[in-house]
């Protein structure tokens, strides 16, 4: 009996571990945006996953310049984007979309950088165990464009 108590508490702890590194295997979930040029937290992004498709919404905005804040305080707005995104407020917005997983990475979607208002082509790589994730936004070909690491939050 006791062999069998041990066996369902070995099973559950591994189960509780397949679990665990399963979250960690994929984007979905909350991720801190580091700027790649200043280095600084600039945002909390939510990666979702919707039948094999991953969006992200900005959660939070970090770090505001002066510029960024309206005179009345209120949050950033997407000035210069085009569209249905255009002075509409930052937080809440969906600012990656169409990312569908491609063997070791993620990618064929869209990424939005509120900041100028440009589309890019986006791709996802996971690193460092799932904590960090390299979100790479180019035009054209991969092989230009920026590259970005945001780190996974609990």
């Amino acid at each position: 009996m006791k062999q069998l108590f041990r066996l369902a508490i070995a099973a559950s702890l591994l189960l509780g571990a397949g679990a665990a590194f399963a979250a960690n295997d994929t984007p979905a979930g909350t991720w801190k945006q580091v700027d790649d040029e200043t280095g600084k937290p600039t945002s909390i992004i939510q990666i979702t996953d919707t039948d094999g498709k991953l969006q992200g919404k900005v959660l939070q905005v970090m770090n505001e310049s002066p510029d960024d804040i309206a005179r009345d305080g209120s949050p950033p707005k997407c000035t210069q984007c085009s569209g249905t995104n255009k002075d509409q407020p930052i937080i809440g917005m969906t600012i990656m979309w169409g990312v569908g997983k491609d063997g070791d990475h993620w990618d064929g979607g869209r990424i939005l950088d509120p900041k100028s208002g440009k589309i890019y082509k986006v791709k996802l790589t996971l690193s460092n165990a799932g904590q960090k994730l390299d979100v790479h936004g180019y035009i054209g070909f991969a092989l230009l464009g920026r590259s970005q690491t945001w780190e996974r939050q609990p």
